[in-house]
């Protein structure tokens, strides 16, 4: 069968590119050789027999139930073909940073009913168990013997795991613990695959011994039999319904009753809980939440993973469209070159490439920390864990907004479902909330920040991520030029007024009378908005000094660009806090009308590479589900045919019409 003919304006669009595209796709893979693994993974996937990436009634026409028989499906097919190059290929990067695997959103549209056994169940396995346990456990987990979820959150709490109500009570006459969920808002609830995929799961209960309460716990749980599937006797199990996003997910509640489990179900690594009910304690109960640091740290290049997908079909559509007729006369120009379109696209794009990189060193940070850790030096995990909360809070929520962008800069085609624009929407929504609330999160960095202000009350602090406070104790203004490095220090000195603020609230509000907690919750939106301008002063920093970086290690031609969208974005947001920058800079309205210009000569000069840009992300048509946004551009042929896949279309006459319009007709003659 012939090629579908690209379309014209993106033929000329991509003859505008002043860069090596393929040079950017492997700078954003890591190399050319993993470029080069990713592809194969791709094609192997698209490729595998039993597999095809395209349903023949597109799975939002399908039932509830439908839609996670379809998935379940896919998704074991898919695992069997991962299986298989399991193989003859080292698959360790599967539990970091890389696009490498994500071919599974060109199999499965929504999310895999699998994604926690391979994002939090594995993982947990891995880090939380002692060395008999892994040897025992992991292999029938990576097999997929053991399915498994990660149960920590319940009905009625989330992100505070002090609070959760589920019990694990040792008997040390029978060397068991017995889990039981004593309320209603005890039961667990949100863990993807929990519902029907799962017969195992990682549970998170406050641990008793000896008549004493030792905290939250981790804990392997099997919940289902291995050959009926059916659930164990003591365990209530099941569904939580639809939602705005993640349909296909499986979201899971659990329930225990009394429901026995032996001891060394507990995972040991850290803590442990002898035979006659001593309990050993762990060095640090923080390291029972390495699960949660681990994913909200890769959560940041996953953000900018799916910022890269929307972005690809927003650029691409509005190459394709053409709207409006502002001179008379003259061809509806593309929408791409009104600036109002630019700059609705172009700072999504931007944001991409920031979050990568910073992601790419919040990764490399963790991974020194959790060295650290092995060999017993914990100094740094207070900082990895505040910088993992705001940096997950705060992408997070950029990335939502961002998306919502794309969609909007799309028109009504982008509230199409097959757009696939809704559901990359409800897929980076949901990571506001999940593995920690935006709110609580940014409070929880909070903790971390007061602390640190303290140390740099005495002239110094003892974290790199902070040492910007020393600088801007006594003097938070900074004196202003339009350069790069002058706009960091603006942000530095944003967020250390507001750091100093939020303290001296605090200390106000405590030496009034006040109890500590009442103390900070009274401050706390002071605290919040300390946490947020401490997290933009290290997106920007970091972002930027990572690009400058990478731009001496690519040609000058892709140099350039990249220094382009790394100043858009350190401008973008100098002018979304132009406020704060006026309280804690000398900046002026002058400065800040020739920002504006820059940024709209930046808008400019990264438009001819608009679609050089998103093609570099190297997106599969496949892995896009979008009709707006394939590479050949064919926008209106490919809504109509999704179109004209309704069910509704099948017939001429829908049989409600029969059943309800033409009796109604028939008495409007009356």
């Amino acid at each position: 069968m012939a090629e579908k003919k690209v379309c014209e304006d993106l033929v000329k669009e991509r003859k505008k590119c002043t860069f090596n595209v393929e040079e950017l796709t492997r700078l954003i893979d890591g190399g050319e050789d993993k470029t080069m693994e990713r592809r194969e993974v791709e094609d192997m996937v698209i490729n595998a027999g039993g597999l095809s990436t395209k349903d023949e009634v597109p799975e939002e026409y399908l039932s509830h139930k439908e839609r996670y028989e379809n998935a379940i499906r896919k998704a074991s097919r898919l695992f069997e073909v991962f299986r298989e190059y399991a193989k003859t290929h080292d698959t360790t990067d599967a539990f970091s940073p890389t696009n490498k695997y994500r071919v599974s959103f060109g199999v499965v549209k929504d999310i895999s009913p699998f994604m926690l056994h391979m994002g939090m169940f594995v993982p947990t396995l891995m880090n939380q168990s002692d060395p008999d346990q892994v040897a025992e456990w992991l292999p029938k987990a990576l097999s997929m013997q053991y399915i498994g979820t990660y149960a920590q959150t319940e009905l009625g709490h989330g992100t505070f795991l002090r609070g959760l109500e589920t019990t694990a009570t040792y008997d040390p006459s029978t060397e068991e613990f017995v889990l039981n969920s004593p309320t209603l808002t005890s039961y667990k609830w949100w863990p993807g695959g929990l519902a029907h995929t799962a017969n195992h799961c990682v549970v998170v209960a406050q641990l008793y011994t000896k008549g004493v309460c030792h905290g939250v716990h981790p804990f392997l749980v099997q919940i289902r039999d291995l050959e009926t599937h059916m659930p164990l006797e003591g365990i209530k199990v099941g569904e939580i319904g639809p939602k705005l996003g993640f349909q296909t997910a499986n979201n899971g509640f659990l329930g225990f009753n009394h429901y026995r489990i032996p001891r060394r179900s507990m995972l040991m690594k850290n803590a442990q809980v002898l035979k006659d009910g001593t309990y050993i304690k762990s060095k640090n109960d923080k390291l029972t939440y390495g699960t949660m640091v681990f994913v909200r740290v890769l959560i940041v290049t996953d953000l900018a993973y799916e910022l890269s997908r929307a972005g690809t079909i927003a650029v691409r559509y509005s190459a394709v469209r053409h709207q409006s007729q502002p001179k008379p006369n003259e061809p509806e120009p593309q929408i791409l070159d009104y600036v109002t379109q630019q700059h609705k696209l172009f700072i999504g794009v931007a944001t991409s490439h920031a979050f990568r990189v910073t992601g790419n060193w919040l990764w490399n940070s963790y991974s020194k920390v959790i060295k650290d850790v092995s060999k017993g030096n914990m100094d740094q995990l207070p900082e990895l864990h505040a910088l993992a909360c705001c940096l997950k809070a705060v992408c997070s929520r950029d990335a939502a907004a961002r998306v919502e962008e794309f969609r909007l800069a799309c028109g009504g085609h982008g509230y199409m479902a097959s757009s696939n624009l809704p559901i990359i929407n409800g897929i980076v929504t949901a990571t506001i909330t999940y593995e920690g609330e935006f709110t609580v999160l940014m409070l929880q960095t909070a903790r971390f920040l007061v602390k640190a202000w303290k140390e740099a009350t005495t002239g110094k602090v003892k974290t790199p991520t902070v040492s910007y406070l020393v600088e801007f104790f006594k003097n938070d203004r900074v004196i202003w030029e339009n350069t790069p490095s002058t706009m960091i220090k603006g942000f530095q000195a944003i967020a250390a007024g507001k750091i100093r603020t939020a303290y001296e609230t605090l200390e106000k509000h405590v030496k009034s009378g006040m109890d500590y907690e009442d103390a900070w919750n009274s401050a706390s939106v002071q605290l919040v908005n300390a946490s947020e301008a401490h997290c933009r002063a290290i997106l920007t920093e970091i972002s930027w000094k990572e690009m400058v970086r990478l731009s001496t290690t690519v040609s000058p031609s892709l140099a350039q660009v990249l220094l382009q969208l790394a100043e858009l974005y350190l401008i973008y947001w100098t002018l979304e806090k132009r406020g704060d920058h006026l309280m804690y800079s000398t900046i002026t309205r002058d400065d800040i009308q020739k920002l504006q210009t820059r940024y709209e000569e930046l808008l400019a000069l990264i438009r001819p590479n608009a679609i050089g840009l998103v093609d570099a992300f190297d997106v599969r048509d496949e892995i896009l589900n979008s009709t707006l946004g394939a590479y050949d551009g064919r926008v209106y042929e490919r809504l109509m045919e999704e179109a004209l896949k309704s069910p509704l279309n099948a017939e001429p006459v829908n049989q409600s019409f029969h059943k309800y319009l033409k009796p109604l007709m028939l008495k409007a003659k009356l």
